[in-house]
């Protein structure tokens, strides 16, 4: 939860230090928000003007902390090139690691047996394909560099993406290590397709299942039945979980058994460094097997929000009595705070229309987070423009999303 976040922002701060943002500014906005949730959420800081109106302290009170989260996520954004810099640098960091790992395992090898033109082959092709990688993420740097290509619209690391991407990579690697040892006069390499059959069939699996989720949850976002909110930055948990941080299943399955495999294969191609790595069919089937998964959670996960009912809401020591005008009232439902959104910027453009009346959802702070909203539950006020009679309520979420109507009956 991205309160959660900030929480441990502002505790880094007080340390002199916060790994979540890039600039100061971001760590001091973040500080003041959550301090000013928690005076307000213990009673303090309301002007002794509104004291006496619940209505108008609570709607004061929801102002005061949506102005100061719109801060916090100006304050975010500010920091967002310092934060795309060090991404593009540590990836490009992490790509030329990786060849000099390689440079290093190869030298270690080598001390009893002497350099072979195999290992050149296999340190050329990895030049070569960190050179390409480098040149993609230059021109991608204000957005990640070499991560660019993984993230979804959501901006959050795709899964079935970085999957299809380290397949990819690894069948790059093997061409181009074969392509060097033809060039350096290698009679031994064998490309035939019986032996490179079942790399073939996973690439055309993993690139598939990429494409073929991507389509789904355009589909379903088109059709309302999917809520997407766009995160603020991607991180490596997005891997493993769903847009709510929570560990999800299916990506966690398919992440496992495809790195798994991709391990079998790297060490088959080490093995036989002159023929493309052979896999076995039973792992080609459970690499199938494992994407099908995936693609079958993309297909089922979300929902579109929905209202069961309206209520009017009760204070302790209220009698019951039919909605009227300036009445509290209490949504019931489901789906209202999509998954992502539980940050309080996103949950001040949560909106209720009554009627003609568009009544934004008051926040209502409790220690550490807010009573109102919930995924379940909405309290507002009946508007005073909102004329006696039958009027429809529905609810329209962070995502863009509107519910189902209900009609309520409101009395003078």
């Amino acid at each position: 939860m991205a309160v959660q976040v900030a929480r441990q922002c502002g505790a880094d701060a007080e340390g002199g230090g916060c790994p979540h943002c890039g600039r100061s500014g971001h760590r001091r906005a973040v500080a003041a928000f959550l301090a000013r949730r928690d005076e307000l959420a213990a009673g303090h800081g309301v002007p002794a003007a509104l004291a006496h109106s619940p209505v108008a302290s609570r709607q004061w009170v929801s102002d005061e902390l949506a102005q100061s989260a719109r801060t916090v996520t100006t304050r975010d954004l500010e920091a967002g090139a310092a934060r795309h810099g060090r991404v593009y640098r540590g990836t490009l960091a992490a790509v030329w690691g990786g060849v000099l790992a390689l440079l290093l395992g190869q030298a270690l090898t080598a001390l009893g047996g002497g350099w072979t033109g195999t290992r050149t082959a296999g340190l050329a092709a990895a030049v070569l394909l960190a050179g390409a990688l480098t040149a993609a993420a230059r021109l991608h740097r204000d957005r990640g560099g070499v991560l660019a290509p993984l993230l979804g619209e959501d901006n959050r690391l795709s899964t079935s993406r970085t999957v299809a991407a380290g397949w990819l990579l690894l069948a790059v690697f093997a061409v181009l290590h074969l392509s060097f040892l033809l060039a350096g006069g290698a009679t031994s390499v064998d490309l035939g397709l019986r032996r490179g059959a079942g790399l073939l069939v996973v690439l055309l699996l993993v690139g598939w299942s990429a494409v073929t989720a991507r389509l789904i949850v355009a589909l379903r976002v088109a059709a309302r039945r999917l809520q997407k909110v766009r995160a603020d930055r991607p991180r490596p948990a997005d891997l493993l979980c769903d847009d709510d941080g929570r560990a999800d299943l299916t990506d966690v399955q398919y992440v496992l058994v495809s790195a798994a495999v991709l391990v079998v294969a790297a060490v088959r191609l080490c093995r036989a460094p002159d023929r493309l790595p052979e896999l076995p069919w039973a792992l080609v089937l459970l690499v199938a097997v494992s994407a099908t998964c995936l693609l079958a959670g993309k297909s089922v996960q979300g929902g579109r929000p929905k209202i069961f009912s309206v209520v009017r809401a009760r204070e302790a020591g209220d009698l019951d009595a039919p909605i009227r005008t300036g009445d509290d009232i209490e949504i019931r439902g489901s789906g209202f705070v999509p998954p992502g959104a539980a940050a309080p910027e996103p949950l001040t453009r949560l909106v209720v229309r009554i009627g003609p009346v568009h009544a934004h959802v008051p926040l209502v702070p409790v220690p550490g987070g807010f009573a109102n909203p919930t995924d379940t539950t909405l309290t507002v006020p009946l508007p005073a423009d909102v004329e006696p009679g039958r009027v429809d309520v529905s609810v329209v979420t962070a995502a863009g999303v509107e519910t189902n109507r209900v009609t309520i009956d409101v009395l003078d």
